[in-house]
């Protein structure tokens, strides 16, 4: 373990993307510990208010963040320094996108249905600084021998096809395949090639005069839709909790 650690993250100068991921990570399963232990009024955890103002963890989320990015930038990728710097990112990544939700709806709906969708951008994001650090790179640029390397303009068309599958998987209604495609060209190309989502931008342009893909992109949503919401929500629900009975009822916020 500490060879491979020593070979592959502190050598090409990843630790501070395995600090801030770790941080990140760690930061939002505390606050949603947290936030579960107000919620159900145990512990000796309480809102933070000032008067009648609920301040809420994005806010702290905002300052971290800020300040782990422009020290991060400033510094190298080895040292001390950008091992601080990263913690600091990655702790206020993890507290801006627990209410990413709140941000995109900008009401407090962290306990609603809605408020899944932070636990959502969360499990995404995770996931690809888990893939940029074991060795992919961004839109695909990896794994090139040395003439490649050399030629800036295969970069450039790998870059761009790769980017082009990634949109078109995007307007077929697969923002996951899409966002995954960006790292991993695989993915973006199978997003490409298979059948639109039926209210995607892509089946109201394509499918009107075609009834018979509508039909078969409708069946497939519905079979795949039908095989994973469940699995989906409980995996959702056991990281963030389980959302309030009645949506939009933020009485009992935390």
């Amino acid at each position: 373990m500490g060879h491979w650690l020593e070979r592959n993250v502190i050598e090409p100068g990843k630790l501070p993307l395995l600090l801030a991921l770790t941080a990140f990570v760690v930061t939002f399963l505390v606050t949603r510990l947290i936030t579960r232990l107000i919620r159900a009024g145990k512990g000796p955890f309480r809102n933070i208010e000032t008067g009648a103002v609920h301040i809420h963890h994005v806010v702290p989320g905002v300052v971290l963040t800020v300040a782990g990015g422009f020290g991060a930038v400033s510094s190298s990728r080895y040292g001390f320094g950008a091992a601080v710097f990263a913690v600091i990112f990655g702790m206020g990544a993890g507290l801006v996108l627990d209410e990413f939700a709140l941000i995109l709806h900008l009401d407090d709906v962290y306990w609603s249905e809605e408020g899944r969708k932070s636990v959502e951008v969360v499990v995404l994001t995770a996931a690809m600084g888990g893939l940029l650090l074991v060795g992919f790179s961004p839109l695909g640029v990896n794994n090139l021998n040395q003439d490649e390397a050399q030629s800036r303009g295969t970069v450039l068309l790998n870059v761009g096809v790769n980017f082009l599958f990634s949109l078109i998987a995007l307007s077929k209604g697969k923002a996951r395949v899409a966002i995954f495609g960006v790292i991993v060209p695989v993915i973006a190309l199978v997003g490409a090639i298979r059948l639109a989502r039926p209210n995607s931008a892509w089946a109201r342009r394509f499918y009107v005069r075609r009834p018979r893909a509508r039909a078969k992109a409708s069946l497939r949503a519905y079979r795949h839709d039908r095989r994973w919401v469940r699995p989906r929500r409980a995996l959702e629900e056991w990281l963030g909790g389980k959302p309030d009975a009645a949506p939009g009822n933020t009485a009992d916020r935390r």
